[in-house]
């Protein structure tokens, strides 16, 4: 009988074979998550997060889209020797081509650019695009993808790069959550946008004998580690490429706009020659970053395995570590939450210990659809562990990670509090000791907050009376409940 059926629709058959091939090879690495290793829970012991006295790192939280493109333009352009970026996204638009306007400029004053991009963005965000090929063709720039897709090999394609930060010289980096478009960096019109953070770290003893003790170099290690990974592959290196018509004429066109945006924001873009820094408006860069920034003792980058396939939970362990230590409060905010027994048995851990809040989109407020359509169907398992809920509703999607325990120690970076940053994807989160940034941090946490609905243990929502909750279209909620029963045997993808 089924080998009648096969014969007569040997096309639709061939499509089936095809299907299941891409979707089982795609998910099959992934289904048993693995467990945390003896040698990571040696290895981790919350007083190595902490030390006496401040270090050589400065910090400042960029808690605004225009901030993190000012940072960008400040930091970048004070580099005499390398600009590394790394992002999980990285599209063409006004804020990116600011970006690659100013490291066109700087490559041809000398500077080494490195550029690391996921594989899903490199090919469906780069490709065929002059902007990016004016890059990777310069002598001064390499660009590499990181896990290049390749369908024919579906068991490789859900290793992804979820990492975003830049490295300027020594002067300092910028880490957290923010993709390189417009939706994330810069005030440019756009159909939408996100709230996200990030955190600005200054080298204090940036060219001296003590320049070595900045956290900067944990950051250049770990970029090193993933730069020279074999599934890590060069984005069109070639300086022929750079001799099309199409392509000079794009670097043409970063090349003057790098020229009008400095003359219009001569407060952020270090004059080429030193001698000329008194023609600044303000103060230098780095004096600028020197009253900005707040001290810091120990900063410690937290990441994951950089493997292409199921990943030790070593992120979410390390911060649930630090959880249990805490004894007052622990705030965390994810822009969606999306946890398996082992994570929720853990969080109950901690709340027996420490008081706990945890703020997430409203599935109303969120953009992310399949996280949207997980998430109502575990409400009870999140009620159980003993957290405090908070839904926000503040209009604009909510993109930041971050964590706050007690007074003293603060974590910013990319980890959500998902399955897939858990168990799936590279990770970075940058944990901080400073009452002074953990203050601030605690405080834009709070502003936020203020716009959010307490899931209660029944079930039901405490609404403040300005909380206005988006009216979502019946066809959109009967989405989410078909998507999230279809989901849940692929949860491990959200």
């Amino acid at each position: 009988m089924i080998l009648k059926w096969i014969k007569r629709h040997r096309p639709l058959t061939a499509l089936l074979i095809i299907f299941l091939y891409l979707v089982l090879g795609a998910t099959a690495p992934f289904f048993h998550y693995k467990p945390v290793s003896q040698i990571t829970k040696e290895n981790t012991s919350a007083a190595d997060f902490y030390q006496d006295g401040p270090g050589c790192d400065r910090a400042m939280i960029l808690e605004t889209n225009q901030s993190a493109w000012d940072e960008r333009m400040r930091l970048m352009g004070m580099a005499k020797e390398r600009i590394i970026l790394s992002t999980f996204d990285f599209r063409d638009g006004e804020s990116p081509r600011d970006i690659m306007s100013l490291m066109l400029h700087k490559a041809d004053e000398g500077v080494k650019v490195q550029i690391l991009v996921d594989g899903f963005s490199g090919l469906v965000r780069m490709e065929r695009n002059n902007y990016f090929y004016a890059l990777s063709s310069h002598p001064n720039i390499e660009i590499k993808i990181y896990n290049k897709i390749n369908l024919l090999q579906p068991w490789t394609t859900q290793g992804r790069m979820h990492d975003k930060y830049v490295i300027a010289d020594d002067y300092g980096y910028i880490l957290g959550g923010r993709n390189t478009f417009d939706y994330f960096i810069g005030s440019y019109p756009t159909n939408s946008r996100s709230h996200d953070r990030e955190v600005l770290v200054y080298n204090t003893a940036h060219g001296t004998d003590d320049n070595a003790k900045s956290s900067l170099y944990q950051v250049e290690e770990y970029f090193n580690q993933v730069w020279n990974l074999e599934v890590s592959s060069l984005f069109h290196d070639s300086e022929t490429l750079g001799e099309k018509t199409s392509v000079k004429n794009a670097a043409a066109v970063l090349r003057e706009r790098y020229d009008s945006l400095a003359s219009a924001h001569p407060e952020l873009f270090a004059p080429d020659n030193e001698d000329d820094l008194a023609i600044l408006e303000g103060p230098d860069p780095l004096t600028y970053y020197q009253t900005h920034t707040v001290p810091a003792g120990k900063i410690t980058l937290v990441s994951n395995p950089t493997t292409i396939y199921a990943k030790e939970p070593v992120v979410f362990y390390t911060l649930t570590q630090l959880m249990k230590q805490a004894k007052e409060r622990v705030v965390i905010h994810t822009p969606y939450a999306v946890f398996n027994n082992t994570m929720y048995e853990t969080m109950s851990e901690v709340t027996k210990q420490v008081p706990v809040t945890m703020m997430v989109n409203s599935v109303e407020n969120g953009d992310n659809f399949f996280a949207s359509s997980d998430y109502p169907l575990h409400k009870k398992k999140f009620i159980n562990t003993g957290m405090e809920i908070l839904e926000y509703d503040g209009g604009l999607s909510y993109h930041g990670k971050s964590l706050v325990i007690d007074d003293e120690l603060c974590a910013i970076g990319s980890y959500n509090f998902d399955l897939r940053s858990t168990y799936m994807d590279t990770e970075l989160m940058l944990v901080i000791q400073s009452p002074p940034l953990t203050a601030q941090l605690k405080e834009h946490m709070d502003s936020y907050q203020q716009d959010c609905r307490t899931l209660q243990s029944d079930g039901t929502y405490k609404i403040p009376a300005h909380v206005n909750v988006a009216s979502v279209p019946l066809y959109k909620r009967a989405a989410w409940k078909v998507v999230g029963f279809v989901m849940q045997p692929f949860r491990f993808l959200i």
